[in-house]
């Protein structure tokens, strides 16, 4: 009695492969140089077409409607830059948050994800406690 025959049958993928890998990605390489010529047209577009009659009014400094006085500098408090920190901080805490709930409800992911996540938490929680201590989320 003999057992069932099975035939290997060989396929050639030494090019066919590596064609349809680079077509992939040939598609994406058109649609930036389409995207990068379609913007390039439109600022050449604007350019030619643009009306150029220079005055000394439009050379001015343009500040919501008041005539410039002093100099171009000023001081900015430093604290606006803090809160704008702490902001990008915890927005790239809730951009980790949101693939760690779909990952957590995976079968098998469920102990592993919650030890980073914890871990991440608390890097975060260190931040945001050296922020208190230092005054930094004071509003005065």
């Amino acid at each position: 009695m003999t057992g069932p025959t099975v035939t290997v049958i060989a396929a050639d993928t030494s090019d066919g492969y590596a064609h349809d890998y680079f077509q992939s990605y040939s598609v994406v390489g058109l649609l930036a140089v389409v995207g990068v010529l379609f913007v390039a047209v439109a600022f050449g577009a604007g350019r030619l077409l643009r009306p150029v009659v220079p005055t000394p009014e439009k050379l001015l400094t343009y500040e919501c409607g008041v005539d410039p006085v002093g100099e171009g500098w000023a001081h900015t408090q430093v604290r606006y830059y803090v809160y704008a920190f702490l902001y990008v901080i915890f927005a790239v805490d809730s951009i980790f948050l949101f693939p760690w709930a779909t990952v957590f409800a995976a079968p098998g992911y469920g102990a592993t994800t919650l030890v980073e996540m914890f871990i991440f938490l608390g890097f975060l929680a260190v931040g945001l406690l050296y922020a208190y201590k230092k005054g930094v989320l004071t509003w005065a």
